[in-house]
């Protein structure tokens, strides 16, 4: 099986999709070659029936054939309304007249069928592979893996500099290339990480050095100093005087302009002097990747802590 197996809404604008979408001839050498087509959903019936705008036909997705369930898991309406306004990747099953209007019978499950069987089941942890930000929760954010296979990036593995909500980092349709974390081969479920992939901290510093004035992110106030997110997987901590408490902890999550006092590699050190708070958003918010999939698609295992650091903190992807 070569087929390749991506998020929902990558199919829909490549060329071969709209080639098959364009014609009746199109949609039936689909049909026959088995291949993936994907259209928008326009409605959910009453009888919870998918109908999906194939431009030259109306899709039919009936219940059964719009999810596919592990065994044990039972299917969820709530699956299937939220699918309203989205792409779905399906097969053709079936293609009808009715009263003149060409109806293509078509399976979501089908496809989701094969892309665990071909493709998610044969992930290992260290794999990096791409996804899309379905929605977010406090916990972390779900992820379509492939074909709207979902996965959760928990919200610790997000990035090294901690937050208090997915949403301060992701947002929803957001493309991802994540790294797999944990593969429970039992039930099927793969989690998923994405904070080794945005560099170490010796490479991240490596965009800082002492004496500068840049932005960041107030990320906590303590009772020792205040936390100040300069990239997402790198922090610095800046002196809090006890009269500024309560005025900086109501901007956190909010800009700041510090001072890099020094930088510091063997403790992985970097005291700031805050110079103001409540900058608009800084750059530091935006993701860098120090990671490109295509030229390393595996990790065996990520060092965050540099060398010289007699504090090892690392990541050992484990089969």
């Amino acid at each position: 099986m070569t087929e390749r197996y991506l998020p929902e809404g990558s199919y829909f604008p490549t060329a071969e999709n709209k080639e098959y979408l364009a014609t009746p001839q199109g949609l039936e050498r689909a049909m026959h070659q088995g291949a993936i087509v994907e259209g928008m959903v326009t409605l959910c019936d009453s009888r919870m029936r998918l109908h999906v705008d194939l431009h030259c036909a109306e899709g039919i997705l009936e219940p059964e054939e719009a999810v596919f369930c592990r065994e044990g898991e039972e299917r969820k309406d709530i699956a299937l309304i939220t699918r309203v306004g989205k792409p779905v990747a399906c097969r053709i099953l079936a293609l009808e007249s009715r009263n003149g209007t060409l109806i293509a019978r078509l399976s979501r499950r089908a496809v989701q069928a094969d892309c665990f069987r071909y493709y998610l089941a044969t992930l290992c942890p260290g794999d990096i592979i791409a996804s899309r930000v379905t929605h977010l929760e406090p916990f972390g954010a779900f992820l379509d893996i492939g074909c709207g296979i979902s996965s959760l990036l928990s919200v610790d593995c997000i990035s090294v500099s901690r937050i208090s909500h997915p949403k301060d980092r992701l947002r929803c349709g957001m493309e991802l290339p994540v790294v797999v974390k944990s593969v429970d081969r039992e039930s099927g479920r793969i989690y998923v990480s994405l904070r080794e992939l945005l560099g170490t901290w010796e490479e991240n510093a490596l965009g800082f050095e002492a004496g500068q004035t840049v932005t960041g992110i107030i990320r906590s106030v303590e009772s020792y100093g205040v936390f100040v997110e300069l990239t997402p997987n790198l922090a610095g901590l800046a002196e809090l005087h006890e009269e500024h408490a309560a005025e900086l902890r109501a901007h956190i999550g909010r800009g700041a302009a510090v001072y890099i006092k020094s930088i510091v590699p063997e403790r992985m050190k970097i005291k700031l002097v805050l110079i103001s708070a409540g900058c608009a958003e800084p750059i530091a918010s935006r993701l860098s990747f120090f990671v490109d999939p295509k030229t390393t698609p595996h990790m065996d295992r990520w060092r965050y802590s540099p060398a010289v650091s007699q504090k090892v903190i690392e990541t050992v992807f484990e089969s």
